[in-house]
Formats: C-alpha cells, sequence, structure tokens
C-alpha cells in the first residue's frame, strides 16, 4: 500500500493534501449550512403565518431566520479563512499580518463601517424585536410589508407592489411606525366637512348602520364625533375599528363613500356653503343703481366635502 505512494512526486502529493483538505473543508461548511437551514426549517414548521392572530409566528419567523442568516455568515467566514490557510504562502502572510494587526484592524474596520454596523444593527433587531415578518410600518412616507430580513437590509412591500430596500442601521437611527408591534387590530378615522345645519344624530344613526353591515367591521370602535367648528363648516371625525391595517382602509373607503352618498340624498343643504348677506344699497326702490354698477350675485361654494 505504501509503495505506490513513494513513487508520487512530493509537488503533486503535497497537491492531492491540499485539494483534500479544501474538499473536506467545504464539505464540513456545507454540512453545517444545510444543518442551519434543516433546523431553522423545524422551528417555523409549527407557526402559521397565515392565521388571523399571527403575532407569536411573526416573532419566531423573524428571530430564526435573522440568527440563521448570522450562523450562516459566520460559517462562510470560517470556511474561506479555513481553506486560505491551506495555502503555505497565505500562512506565512499571515505570521507577518499578526504583527500589525491593530493597524489592519482599524483600516479595515473604517472601510466597512457602514456594513459591520448594518451587521451589527441585525443582531440587535432579532434580540430587540422592533419590528418582524409581515410587520405594518410606515417608513420614509410609504406604507408597506415586511416582506424579507437579511443580514444587512430589510425588504418592505410597499402597497402598490413596489419594494422598499431599507439597511438596518436606519430602523435604529430613525423612528418609524409600527402598526402591528403588539396587535393587529387598529382604529381608523375618516373626515368630512359639513354645513352646521347637518343633523349630527342622524349622522351617527347611518354610521351605525354603516359599520354593522360592513364585513371589514370588528364591533370594537364605532364613533362620531365634531372635532373643528370653522367659520363656515364643521369638522366631523368618524373613528371605526378593523381587525388589521388592510380593512381598516376598506372600512375607512366604505365608510367615506356611503356616509357622503347619504348627506347628498337625505340631507343636501348640509353640504358645505358659503352665505352672503346682501343689504338694500341706497336707491334701490327707485330702480337707481349703487356707484359702481350692480352689485355681485352671491354664489354658494361648490362641495367641499373631503376626507
Amino acid at each position: 500500500l505504501t509503495r505506490p505512494t513513494r513513487n508520487i512526486p512530493p509537488e503533486l502529493a503535497e497537491g492531492v493534501r491540499q485539494v483534500m483538505s479544501i474538499a473536506i473543508i467545504v464539505l464540513i461548511g456545507w454540512t453545517l449550512i444545510v444543518m442551519i437551514g434543516a433546523a431553522s426549517k423545524a422551528m417555523t414548521r409549527r407557526y402559521d403565518m397565515g392565521v388571523a392572530d399571527n403575532l407569536r409566528a411573526r416573532r419566531v419567523h423573524t428571530q430564526v431566520r435573522v440568527i440563521a442568516r448570522i450562523l450562516i455568515a459566520f460559517v462562510l467566514i470560517f470556511m474561506g479563512s479555513s481553506i486560505l490557510m491551506t495555502f503555505p504562502g497565505v500562512r506565512q502572510v499571515g505570521a507577518s499580518v499578526l504583527a500589525s494587526a491593530g493597524l489592519a484592524g482599524l483600516i479595515v474596520g473604517f472601510a466597512a463601517r457602514s456594513s459591520i454596523a448594518n451587521f451589527i444593527a441585525g443582531v440587535q433587531v432579532a434580540l430587540a424585536e422592533p419590528f418582524r415578518l409581515d410587520d405594518v410600518v410606515i417608513i420614509a412616507g410609504e406604507w408597506g410589508r415586511i416582506e424579507e430580513i437579511t443580514t444587512t437590509y430589510v425588504v418592505v412591500r410597499i402597497w402598490d407592489e413596489r419594494r422598499l430596500i431599507v439597511p438596518f442601521s436606519h430602523f435604529l437611527e430613525q423612528p418609524f411606525q409600527n402598526w402591528t408591534r403588539t396587535r393587529a387590530d387598529i382604529i381608523g378615522s375618516v373626515f368630512w366637512h359639513v354645513d352646521y345645519s347637518v343633523p349630527l344624530d342622524d349622522l351617527r344613526a347611518e354610521l351605525k348602520r354603516i359599520t354593522e353591515a360592513s364585513p371589514k367591521f370588528d364591533g370594537r370602535v364605532c364613533v362620531l364625533q365634531v372635532t373643528d367648528a370653522r367659520p363656515t363648516t364643521l369638522e366631523i371625525r368618524a373613528l371605526v375599528s378593523a381587525r388589521n391595517s388592510g380593512d381598516a382602509w376598506d372600512l375607512r373607503c366604505e365608510v367615506r363613500e356611503k356616509m357622503i352618498a347619504y348627506i347628498q340624498r337625505e340631507h343636501p343643504g348640509a353640504l358645505p356653503k358659503f352665505r352672503t348677506l346682501a343689504e338694500d344699497a341706497p336707491g334701490r326702490d327707485r330702480g337707481e343703481l349703487p356707484p359702481g354698477g350692480p352689485p355681485p350675485a352671491a354664489r354658494p361654494i361648490g362641495d367641499q366635502i373631503s376626507r
């Protein structure tokens, strides 16, 4: 068994040993990555993201995915460094680099400070959980859901199917809104501007009828209040609740449209308008015109109902 080995040139034997060492390192790294993936799938399989109350499922999926990506990154770094150390030249360079490791560390840290900051921010997000997968957030003025979490950035799916790529550090340095931090149900508001003559009790009864007939309403909050009294109109606000932000948006639009239709049909005089008081000018009884000609006709302002 040893006789054929003695006939192999030393250079070829060294190359074979190096190839075998690299293969073993790659095999070990690949095995670790497969084990991390299998463990993450096994841990998240029991938590369904499709249920209505998926708060715990979103928490588990977020933590497992972030931690799994971090562990895979460490395995890849270990594999790469181990493969490089199999080359004699790299080992010699490594011994000389140790003497200036402090300076090299400063240079590398300064060059990759943004990547390192995002990586550390990812670890903080996994531990502190300011947001989770499928959370509804408002960031940079955009409404969307957390679709994907990587080791350095987050993908937010905007309501119109655009994707917003946000680095981890942004979430720790800039404020953002999380509508599903502890629970998914939410209260939505609808505003109208109407005339002072509007019958508020009739509007409250109509709001109750509209919400009770809507499948988006969860039955918790249904309130109509006058929130401002302006010189020409009243500002009316309705508060309605829904099981999640998507249902709340649809419910708000439904309430707004049906309430406007109700006012136009049952109380058209309650639409916003300006009132003008025209006083008698001198000489009008004798058919004389005032200086400057006839007064301008008072015109009502058009429909000003708004959100």
